[in-house]
């Protein structure tokens, strides 16, 4: 491609759009269990817990310290000036702008990186000058607009001393925390180099040489052999085979995998990103070596080192955060709306038949993870299938007359609000399937190649297929495929004005029983 226009559309693609096709088109295969090898076990065990976002991280500090801030002005003003001089906005109003320029002030001092968090003293002498800045500006601007006299001197120098107090203590706390995190590995990006030998050493050597490098390499991940790629590439261990790779990232809270095979490589290129493109981390290709030109918006940069964004961890960092907040809002007030109906459930399932309320079942959640889901019993105790060997079908003898009722309502779903509150769940998301759930004798990721993709979030209590109708018993091959396709579609295309569509348009979608039994 040298000597061709970067900017001609002929020259350039979109490198994520072509190798998500290639993944789409290739043949269902049949799974088998890998066992990965101790080494490998040791260090998935490292990185077992989840990282934390140094962008989530810095927000939710910048939301703790406005609310500080301006809540220290106006509860020293509550209580100490309205009872002396009633209520006066302008110290409302003062209050909301001091914490608006606090915000300003410690942003402008780098003190919400990382960096800065970990090291109290020097932070705080920066900290503390910007909080100073801020009083300096608030008495300016009351001098200036002849407005000084109107504020109590007691207030003001006391709302000081305690932005100071509160920054000496809070910021102490943070930084102790910050630097046990980052000792732990918590708050850097965690990678895995997929494909070894000198291109994998040459990536570990440059992201190495950066300044602002944020990436924990755990280790290496090759298919071919020791004289091609050595058990050691740049100070890293071979952990294992793509294959493992994948287990790998089942048990490991990794972030990011990094593919240093050279572009050019497509064939191969394609075969890995068939293999690992289920796990629910950031994909990049190494691009630090390469001349062939992509769309400067396919890139992303570490320091200097570039890397081709195949595909994004789908609801991550804060989008993280708002659909963990939605769930809990809206599965506390479902608990206190349904609560009269599953009183009514529980009182029914107790006078049909005999056993407990609640009905526990095998499914995968995240990543592929086993959870246990609630649902409220609807089979005879001795009948019961939790390992859902036998799919429910229509008259099936071992639901109750009850829980007849129950399935075609889907009132028996109800308890999983509590999963939902525990986390093992979402509202909304790919609906959670028996770890034994098969079609014609074949387990369904047998049916549907890359079908663990939907996994990459939490399975949801209802979901976009749902309300599209593809919900019930899946009697044949092309029920659970349509199944997959929507999933895969509500991941790709998640917000939150679309989980809040699809859960209001539940309840009415469940007025249609017909497929459920």
């Amino acid at each position: 491609m040298d000597g061709q226009d970067p900017l001609d559309p002929k020259n350039t693609f979109d490198a994520k759009s072509v190798m998500a096709q290639s993944v789409a088109e290739s043949a269902s295969k049949p799974r088998t269990p890998v066992e990965l090898n101790e080494r490998a076990k040791q260090v998935a065990s490292q990185f077992a817990e989840n990282a934390i976002s140094p962008f989530v991280l810095g927000n939710v500090l910048r939301i703790i310290e406005f609310f500080a801030i301006t809540c220290m002005g106006l509860g020293i003003y509550f209580f100490y000036v309205v009872p002396k001089d009633g209520v006066q906005p302008i110290y409302l109003l003062t209050c909301l702008l001091g914490g608006v320029l606090t915000l300003i002030g410690l942003q402008a001092v780098d003190s919400y990186q990382v960096a800065s968090l970990r090291t109290n003293i020097k932070q705080l002498g920066r900290v503390l000058a910007a909080w100073t800045a801020v009083f300096a500006a608030l008495a300016l601007l009351a001098f200036f607009a002849r407005m000084s006299q109107d504020f109590s001197r007691i207030w003001f120098g006391s709302w000081y001393l305690a932005g100071v107090a509160h920054f000496i203590i809070f910021r102490s706390i943070v930084a102790s925390l910050v630097r046990r995190w980052a000792r732990d590995g918590r708050l850097e990006r965690r990678a895995v180099i997929v494909g070894g030998g000198d291109n994998a050493a040459g990536l570990i050597l440059s992201l190495e040489s950066q300044i602002d490098n944020d990436i924990r390499i755990c280790g290496i991940f090759d298919d071919r052999s020791n004289d091609r790629s050595p058990e050691m590439v740049a100070g890293y261990p071979k952990l294992g085979t793509i294959s493992e790779l994948v287990e790998f990232g089942r048990r490991a809270r990794i972030d990011m995998l990094i593919v240093s095979l050279p572009i050019t490589a497509e064939k191969r290129v394609l075969d890995l990103l068939k293999k690992i493109w289920i796990l629910p981390v950031d994909i990049r290709l190494s691009a630090h070596t390469n001349k062939l030109r992509f769309r400067p918006r396919s890139y992303s940069y570490v320091g200097s080192v570039p890397f081709l964004d195949v595909f994004d961890k789908p609801i991550a960092d804060w989008d993280s955060v708002m659909k963990r907040g939605f769930d809990i809002i809206f599965s506390v007030l479902a608990l206190i709306l349904l609560s009269p109906v599953m009183l009514i459930a529980a009182i029914g399932i107790k006078l049909d038949s005999k056993g407990p309320l609640i009905f526990r079942q095998k499914r995968f959640g995240f990543n592929n993870e086993v959870i246990d889901v609630l649902k409220f019993r609807s089979m005879y105790v001795d009948q019961a299938d939790q390992d859902a060997k036998k799919a429910v079908t229509k008259n099936d003898p071992r639901v109750t007359r009850f829980g007849r009722f129950i399935r075609k309502t889907s009132i028996d779903e109800l308890p999983q609000l509590i999963n939902v509150l525990s986390g093992e769940l979402s509202l909304v998301g790919p609906r959670p399937h028996a770890v034994n759930a098969h079609t014609q004798n074949k387990l369904w990721d047998e049916v549907v190649d890359g079908y663990f993709g939907r996994h990459k979030v939490k399975p949801g209590v209802t979901g976009w297929a749902q309300i599209n109708g593809w919900r019930g018993e899946v009697d044949n091959e092309e029920k659970i495929r349509r199944r997959v396709e929507h999933d895969l579609y509500y991941i790709e295309n998640w917000s939150v004005l679309f989980d809040f569509y699809i859960l209001i348009s539940t309840p009415l979608k469940l007025l249609n029983t017909e497929n459920a039994y």
